[in-house]
């Protein structure tokens, strides 16, 4: 493993910061302290700062040179609203409020090599350094964009990195193509006929309906859609009635729809609408159709993978990165940037949990998690790692 020297350096000040985050968690949209924590840091470290893009989102911008390469490193800042079980010095003093995810690593590793890269500028054009609010469902990237991110910033690539679950510390994975899925959810309203239980022939069931459509959506999958394309479609809620001896008027369907293509999800969400109605329709009911598209499918550009491959390669060596990780029907909000760039999203695995003691939960690895904690043994590799891709990309001399 060949880490950058100056960043093992400054792990402790980096570790601090991260403890930091970690106690005082912000949910999306709310992240005031954090933005003003990597505000104050980039400043005193001599690098000009935008701030408020996607609400309490900031840029840091660091040149060198005469090129007009530029690229962009990303790192989320948001918490989850979850209540911490951990108790440890650092853990969340805000009830109902965790950082769950590691985006409080994230936040840190950049940092780190935001720190590295402002007295050490072994580089020739702009590095962008995206603090991204809102990822868990809030959709920051995205409002970042909108906000004019790679307009006022304009970047030839893209990246992203991610703690992972599965994956040895000191390791990477990757995968250039679809790597995250999109995520999508429906809300399907029912709207039958009530009447007794004793006398259901006076009445439209619309349980009986919803059933009938929950078991013909799964036909959807298994064979409607082409095998070889992977998708999820999950009813993870069926809500109706208030009384045994009751039919109620309406039923409803609630879940989730995961797929890696656009194309395969116009496929299910047209024909869940279709089925939905048609069933409905045979049985004297009507239907409501709710169906809210949140994230895209993350997609890795083949040159850029490239690019990060390398980079990973040289912080930890060949041996330490899996260059086809298993995709994973999880969502990101890093979509919406390689939407709209090139560029690369990568796993850094964060162990097998002895950093910290579980002792309840899923444990110190696992994501969203109650007794989840990030590695800052992770700390110098992720900050070595978005240093090498920097001098990779933007070559000096």
């Amino acid at each position: 493993m060949k880490l950058v020297e100056p960043i093992l350096a400054t792990q402790a000040e980096i570790q601090s910061i991260r403890r930091d985050l970690h106690a005082h968690p912000e949910l999306c949209y709310e992240e005031h302290r954090t933005a003003e924590i990597v505000a104050e840091r980039l400043t005193a470290w001599g690098i000009p700062v935008v701030r408020g893009l996607g609400v309490t989102g900031v840029v840091g911008i660091v040149k060198n040179g005469t090129s007009e390469r530029a690229i962009g490193l990303r790192a989320d800042m948001d918490a989850l609203p979850m209540q911490e079980l951990n108790g440890f010095a650092h853990a969340s003093t805000h009830a109902g409020k965790m950082h769950a995810c590691g985006h409080d690593g994230h936040t840190a590793m950049l940092l780190g090599a935001a720190h590295y890269l402002s007295q050490h500028r072994n580089f020739d054009g702009t590095v962008y350094l995206i603090f991204q609010p809102a990822e868990e469902g809030g959709g920051g990237a995205k409002r970042m964009i909108d906000d004019g991110l790679f307009e006022r910033f304009p970047m030839d690539a893209v990246y992203g990195m991610h703690n992972w679950p599965g994956i040895a510390e000191g390791s990477f994975g990757v995968v250039a193509g679809p790597m995250m899925a999109s995520s999508n959810e429906f809300r399907v309203t029912v709207r039958g006929k009530g009447a007794h239980a004793a006398q259901p022939h006076r009445g439209i069931d619309p349980v009986m309906v919803a059933v009938q459509i929950a078991q013909a959506w799964q036909t959807i999958v298994s064979r409607e859609k082409n095998p070889l394309e992977t998708a999820v479609l999950s009813i993870t809620q069926i809500h109706a009635g208030s009384a045994t001896n009751i039919i109620p008027d309406e039923a409803e369907l609630v879940g989730t729809v995961r797929t890696f293509s656009t194309g395969v999800l116009d496929l299910i969400q047209r024909r869940m609408q279709e089925m939905a109605e048609g069933i409905a329709t045979g049985f004297g009911a009507s239907v409501e159709f709710g169906f809210k598209r949140n994230y895209p499918p993350l997609v890795n550009h083949p040159e850029q993978t490239a690019f990060a491959i390398e980079a990973m390669r040289a912080v930890v060596g060949a041996a330490r990165v899996d260059t086809d990780v298993e995709p994973t029907m999880g969502a990101e909000d890093f979509a919406f940037m390689l939407q709209a760039k090139p560029g690369c999203y990568v796993f850094i695995g964060n162990g097998e949990g002895e950093h910290r003691a579980g002792g309840h939960g899923l444990g110190p690895c696992q994501l969203h998690n109650a007794s989840y904690d990030f590695n800052d043994n992770l700390l110098p590799i992720g900050a070595s790692y978005w240093v090498r891709l920097v001098e990779m990309s933007l070559p000096a001399g």
